[in-house]
């Protein structure tokens, strides 16, 4: 059996040392420069690998392929092997087959990171054997070769779901639905809908789905399945088998005025009560005793009350001269930044801008206008945010580096004022990813 691996970061060096573990012949193959670090890994384990090319030979024999997330299906080789019919998985597909451990699954357009992390933090400070994984953490490849754990929290993007096929969640968390990554979907939002619906595949009554119930595509999109509805595959994937899960949904008429949950506003009450209900049914499934359920009802009373949050998500930077800074550049889609928008209690100088993903910023004007003392937009291309920014009567600014966007904003805010990074966008146009936008952001507010 040879296995190819599409893309060397962490899940594809991940891959390749579970496959060779398993006996697998291992290839891996990246179209950019591999990093140091995974090089030494893959020289370590006696792994072949390129970089800065694809060579065809090596990668169209392969029995299957797991590639990133990020490589596109309109990608060449992509196509090639599409083409000839090789099965293309995800590297959460594959690790799977090879885990013993249980499974908390978690995907939404927004709210992924702080739930997950939340369901870890509660899991952990309760002692289970627990590994955190998917888009945050390490490989969950990697924990699975090396130190194969009882209970794995995965934070699973619609990119990961559309390469998985046989895998099933003990415990299926689906946050909201909201338009993102339209560009990856033909922008048909119907097809990133059934992406985000994959994170049900396979379930049986056994196992449970935890979702917004408020949410406004989640209902419709269950009703659907249980009338044969049979979504479209992705090039690259096949129809997933729709699951028949325990249903655990939870609504905005359950948030407690009087919760003690640290993190502000009212997308996080959500987050909240849907790392709290996924815990119940992982505990379910544990079967325990009396006395151990009250313990780990204390436990998780407490986490509520002391989960530190998790960074570049409305991360309080720093308060200077007045000015309240706060990085939440995990905010890449319209959605994300709606929802920091309202929880801001203070005259706002937003940061927007990035690569853009199809989006529809008539969703936040509104907000912007009743919110906003001023707008800054930071990216290569500004042309649509000022199209959609500029008539609003509010100060703008055009920048096109975060120091000229931090300087900016200084000049806009005032004494009781925040300014808030919510980018709405990708950052790929002027940073390496969103954590390096965040990062240069916070220096730039420190200094």
């Amino acid at each position: 059996m040879k296995l190819v691996i599409l893309g060397a970061g962490e899940s594809g060096v991940g891959t390749a040392i579970l496959a060779q573990k398993q006996g697998y012949d291992v290839f891996v193959s990246d179209m950019g420069p591999i990093k140091p670090r995974y090089k030494k890994k893959l020289e370590e384990n006696n792994i072949r690998w390129e970089e800065k090319q694809h060579t065809a030979d090596e990668i169209l024999s392969a029995t299957e392929v797991v590639k990133s997330p990020g490589i596109p299906d309109t990608a060449p080789m992509i196509q090639a092997l599409i083409k000839q019919g090789t099965p293309i998985l995800s590297e959460l597909e594959f690790a799977k087959r090879y885990s013993k451990g249980k499974t908390i699954c978690i995907t939404g357009s927004n709210g992924k990171t702080t739930t997950t992390s939340l369901i870890y933090y509660i899991m952990k400070k309760w002692g289970v054997d627990v590994g955190l994984a998917g888009n945050i953490g390490r490989s969950f490849a990697l924990q699975v070769a090396t130190e194969d754990h009882d209970w794995y929290v995965l934070e699973i993007s619609s990119f990961q779901l559309d390469n998985m096929f046989d895998f099933r969640a003990d415990v299926a968390v689906l946050m909201n639905i909201t338009p993102d990554h339209l560009d990856r979907y033909e922008f048909e939002m119907q097809n990133y809908t059934d992406s985000k619906m994959r994170i049900i595949q396979n379930q049986t009554p056994k196992d449970s789905f935890v979702y917004w119930s408020d949410d406004e595509y989640i209902d419709n999109e269950l009703r659907k399945r249980l009338e044969g509805y049979a979504p479209k595959p992705t090039p690259s994937s096949h129809c997933a088998v729709s699951g028949n899960p325990t249903l655990v949904p939870f609504c905005d008429a359950d948030i407690d005025p009087n919760s003690d949950f640290p993190l502000p506003g009212k997308h996080n009450q959500r987050n909240m009560m849907a790392a709290r209900a996924a815990v119940r049914a992982a505990m379910a499934k544990m079967d325990l005793p009396a006395g151990k359920q009250q313990k780990f009802e204390d436990i998780l009373t407490q986490c509520l009350k002391d989960f530190p949050g998790v960074e570049h998500r409305l991360e309080k930077v720093v308060e200077k001269d007045g000015i309240l800074w706060i990085n939440d550049s995990k905010a890449t889609n319209v959605d994300a930044c709606h929802v920091a928008l309202e929880a801001m209690s203070r005259p706002t100088v937003l940061i927007v801008g990035g690569k853009d993903k199809g989006n529809d910023y008539n969703d936040i004007k509104a907000l912007v206008k009743e919110k906003c003392r001023a707008v800054v937009y930071m990216g290569v291309d500004n042309q649509k945010l000022h199209e959609a920014f500029d008539d609003l009567g509010i100060g703008v600014a055009d920048t096109h580096s975060m120091k000229e966007c931090v300087e900016a904003c200084r000049q806009f805010a005032q004494p009781g004022d925040v300014v808030l990074l919510s980018p709405c966008c990708a950052s790929f146009d002027l940073f390496k990813n969103m954590e390096d936008r965040g990062e240069q952001f916070k220096e730039l507010a420190k200094q």
